[in-house]
């Protein structure tokens, strides 16, 4: 039987030693949601970003609870990579290259995630993330690259686009989205890579409240998020590498929601994925006050001054009198022991199968490992799921298509 919970990550558990629990590595059981962003970082290293020792290195040097020491030990690690990776590359070891800057990419990460908005450093460092993250990708055969995709006047959404390493004249693609705080330059780790081994190519976003999009442009969170993947599939279409009739999204977190939202209205989508469900926006964050480990990025995805404002906005952002437009075939994934709740995904499957929507839905149980928030214990787990399902979606023979390979001259 699956062993389900509704989470409370709030809660300091009996045991204040590190530990293991159904949703993973919980090294500072006082301080809970440092521990889930460090068993985030630690999950991602099995997919490239990062290091198991390095990340317990920077770990055992933190003051527990210490955001200023959380900052310097991710960016000791990060600048320590960014070097290794400079220095490989010009002596020609261009793989060693790649691995230092998409384990610094990362760490950037992390270093700049608890840093309040109008830190001076928060957009350098997220830019130096950015810097490695393309640096990885232009080395990627065929080379990805930074797309700003037309959106606002002068204020793009920003990505990266990725074709996927097989033969073919017309590829699938995946837009791949974060949510609250997972941006385009994570999504490699939760959602790209998993599709680009099975032969899909991949457009990874910063949406409205969202990484680049966010930090350079000042662009925030919207509920009608169909207008944004609108743009993303206009852009696409712009493409001659790019199948029409196999488009998909996949938002984690947050962008489950944005996700599912987007599926619909825009319906020139042919799969959506929830990678990580949320029915209704205020229902989930409504009573939460200034005190929420959140709160200070709720506020600023969302455009408000105060958490009483950014709740009032997020009434909008609610799939009910919404979800029953989706027309194309929708997979929610969800953690057993998601921050979101289980309730949230049990509550858009119901109301998804009752309005006759093509919905397939896959809790993720302590005992095979991935319980947490969008898989964040085992992100391999995640993209397995997710990929394989969007395969099938899509039709592709993976037994068959691993015996080609990309030749650019063909």
């Amino acid at each position: 039987m699956v062993d389900v919970v509704d989470s409370a990550i709030e809660q300091i558990t009996q045991n204040r030693l590190p530990h293991y629990e159904p949703y993973g590595w919980h090294h500072w059981p006082e301080h809970p949601w440092l521990a889930y962003q460090f068993r985030r970082g630690l999950g991602e290293t099995q997919e490239g970003g990062g290091s198991v020792s390095e990340v317990f290195q920077a770990a055992s040097r933190m003051i527990p609870g210490d955001l200023e020491s959380w900052h310097k030990e991710w960016m000791h690690i990060g600048d320590r990579n960014w070097k290794r990776g400079v220095e490989a590359e010009e002596a020609g070891h261009i793989r060693t290259a790649m691995n230092c800057m998409l384990r610094a990419a990362d760490y950037y990460r992390q270093a700049e995630f608890h840093l309040e908005p109008n830190d001076p450093r928060r957009l350098p460092v997220f830019e130096q993330m950015e810097a490695c993250s393309k640096k990885f990708i232009s080395y990627l055969n065929p080379p990805g690259f930074a797309v700003d995709i037309p959106y606002e006047d002068g204020k793009p959404i920003c990505g990266y686009f990725v074709r996927a390493p097989f033969p073919g004249d017309k590829m699938p693609v995946l837009i791949c989205m974060g949510g609250l705080d997972s941006i385009k330059d994570e999504m490699w780790f939760m959602q790209a890579h998993g599709a680009l081994q099975r032969g899909i190519s991949v457009l990874m976003i910063d949406g409205p409240g969202q990484g680049g999009t966010l930090r350079r442009h000042g662009v925030v969170a919207r509920p009608d998020t169909e207008v944004a993947i609108g743009k993303c599939i206009d852009w696409l279409l712009t493409r001659d590498d790019v199948d029409p009739a196999r488009i998909a999204v996949c938002g984690s977190s947050l962008g489950g929601y944005y996700a599912a939202r987007a599926g619909c209205y825009e319906h020139r989508l042919a799969a959506v994925i929830s990678h990580g469900a949320i029915w209704d926006v205020h229902d989930m964050w409504g009573g939460k006050g200034e005190d929420f480990g959140l709160a200070m990025h709720i506020k600023w995805v969302m455009g408000a001054s105060s958490m009483a404002e950014a709740m009032e906005k997020a009434k909008a952002f609610t799939l009910d009198g919404h979800l029953q437009n989706m027309k194309a075939p929708y997979l929610i994934l969800h953690g057993g022991y998601d921050v979101l709740t289980v309730s949230a995904a049990t509550q858009t499957r119901d109301y998804a199968q009752k309005h006759g929507v093509n919905v397939t839905f896959r809790i993720v149980d302590p005992e095979e490992t991935g319980a947490e928030h969008c898989q964040h214990d085992n992100p391999t787990i995640g993209q397995e799921i997710l990929a394989d399902w969007l395969a099938d979606i899509f039709g592709i023979d993976q037994k068959a298509l691993l015996k080609t390979g990309w030749n650019p001259l063909v």
